[in-house]
């Protein structure tokens, strides 16, 4: 299966991509044709129309990063994918935690509704020392 995909390029910790059709699960070294680069850092983005709707008519399938660069780009029109969606471990934990009171609602509460402490008798006692 074909799949257009971004191939890394460029220096260490400045990598650019090249856009290009591929099959899905091949390495990185080849490629079957270069559709156009995308710099992240540059934020340049040149991608061929005509060669992009080619191979998708012939069955090539973007990968999900691609996609929305073509989306960006304008030569394809949808909404776009998440691509680093959360783990499902992550979103349960999201989902059991409790909902908290907001600080404003907090500090809104009068004095008075607050339980006043029971008192004993040894502290009723030391009370009377104290006063006496």
């Amino acid at each position: 299966m074909l799949a257009i995909k971004l191939q890394r390029i460029g220096k260490k910790k400045q990598g650019s991509f090249r856009v290009v059709v591929s099959e899905k699960r091949s390495k990185m070294s080849s490629s079957i044709e270069d559709l156009g680069f995308f710099n992240p850092y540059s934020d340049k983005l040149s991608i061929s129309k005509e060669k992009v709707s080619y191979w998708m008519k012939e069955g090539a399938q973007p990968t999900d990063s691609v996609f929305n660069l073509l989306i960006t780009a304008g030569i394809i029109e949808g909404k776009k994918k998440a691509v680093h969606a959360k783990s499902k471990k992550q979103a349960e934990e999201v989902k059991a935690q409790p909902a908290q009171q907001p600080a404003e609602q907090i500090a809104e509460t009068p004095a008075e509704e607050k339980p006043a402490p029971a008192s004993d008798e040894s502290s009723a006692g030391k009370e009377e020392k104290v006063q006496s």
